[in-house]
């Protein structure tokens, strides 16, 4: 009898494909949070970063460290993944080329991230494709700059064609005399660069869109962000403009997804004018800081929608279930310990989310964290995550 018991209940062999594993290149907080929303649908999560301690890789016991422009580290990375996903738009497109070429699945694709990590080649993409964009045009030397404020006018926005963020490999050139110094600052001669002339804009807007592999797509509500220093401070949700603008936005995000043939969520930044114009100001082709507030305020965040955009699955719902949310960034302002002080002050707060990314050591400007909140007005929101915000600090306190 024992032994007919012990038969009728043996677990049968899992399928090849069960659980299915999810590759993230990148440990990062993005990665971190990519993760912890594919481990409640029972994805198996393998990061692939340098560092050993990174946010995502304590979360993935299976990661590998090493260095994704490795090509052979890189192949064993995808050798043991059914999908490959990034958390940032540095690795070299060539190389994704030849994990596609070698059977691996990737997404978004080699191609989408040739187009979009050459930040130039992604502004004449999106041009080509008759959206909005700033003027731009790529200069060799800092003759051509000034060849190029003749047409744009002063001040005009150096930038790298490749690897910036957050305000780095960003210059603002105000005038004649500042150009050799934009032009050494960013490594001209030795980057690539181009210049697009600056937009006198009245709100930065950002949206979040979410496109499957078969081409279905969701898009999230229009925010406005509030940048200092190149940096986002802040998110409110859903950006206070008229209904006519957050649809002439949100239209205008989902054909730039549509034109890089994006998978997953991408984060859309723009421009809007004094006489309600709009402007793509860039294409990120990754889960994005603008659509932080999702985990909370919608129905399937950001991270979530990735994940089952990347494997194939049915999009979730991106409607907020709040009237409104804001995000607030925890940033360092010093070269310090990542340990949080004032969590507990920050916790007091009621209606405070607060979002630790785990990362060892702070910076000036560097993300640690961010605080959500869900309220009735996008005011009372942010007034919450502001006092919240300002007892977490790392380091001595500002």
């Amino acid at each position: 009898m024992r032994a007919d018991f012990d038969s009728e209940i043996q677990t049968p062999p899992a399928p090849e494909n069960y659980p299915v594993r999810l590759g993230i290149i990148g440990g990062g907080q993005l990665a971190r949070m990519a993760a912890s929303a594919a481990l409640p649908l029972g994805c198996e999560v393998i990061v692939l970063e340098k560092n050993p301690h990174s946010p995502a890789a304590r979360l993935s016991p299976d990661s590998i460290v090493g260095d994704w422009s490795d090509k052979a580290t890189l192949m064993k990375f995808a050798e043991r993944c059914d999908v490959i996903t990034l958390e940032n738009e540095f690795v070299d497109a060539i190389a994704l080329a030849a994990l596609e070429k070698a059977g691996h699945k990737v997404f978004p694709s080699a191609a989408c991230i040739a187009v979009t990590q050459d930040k130039l080649t992604q502004k004449q993409t999106l041009q080509n494709a008759g959206l909005a964009v700033p003027k731009f045009r790529a200069v060799n030397s800092p003759a051509e700059i000034i060849s190029a404020a003749k047409d744009f006018g002063w001040p005009l926005l150096l930038k790298t064609r490749r690897n910036g963020y957050d305000g780095k490999g960003n210059f603002t050139v105000r005038s004649e005399m500042e150009v050799e110094a934009g032009w050494q600052t960013l490594g001209g001669g030795k980057n690539e660069l181009f210049v697009e002339a600056f937009c006198h804009f009245s709100k930065e807007l950002a949206v979040i869109v979410t496109r499957g592999r078969d081409g279905a797509t969701v898009v999230y509500p229009v925010v406005e962000t509030i940048q200092r220093n190149h940096v986002c401070h802040v998110v409110k949700a859903p950006a206070q403009i008229s209904d006519n603008l957050a649809g002439r936005a949100a239209a205008l995000a989902q054909q730039a997804v549509e034109a890089v043939s994006g998978v997953g969520s991408f984060g859309v930044e723009m421009f809007l004018s004094a006489n309600d114009e709009i402007a793509i100001n860039e294409l990120a082709p990754r889960v994005h800081n603008s659509g932080h507030y999702t985990i909370e305020a919608c129905h399937c965040s950001q991270f979530e929608n990735h994940v089952r955009a990347v494997l194939g699955w049915p999009l979730g719902d991106p409607r907020m279930v709040a009237p409104a949310a804001v995000m607030v960034n925890l940033l360092g302002t010093e070269k310090t310990s990542g340990q949080p002080l004032g969590l507990q002050n920050a916790l007091r707060q009621a209606g405070a989310r607060v979002h630790i990314y785990g990362k060892l050591t702070s910076g000036v400007g560097r993300k640690m964290g961010h605080i959500t909140v869900l309220e009735n007005s996008v005011e009372t929101a942010l007034a919450i995550a502001e006092r919240a915000a300002k007892e977490i600090y790392f380091g001595a306190k500002s």
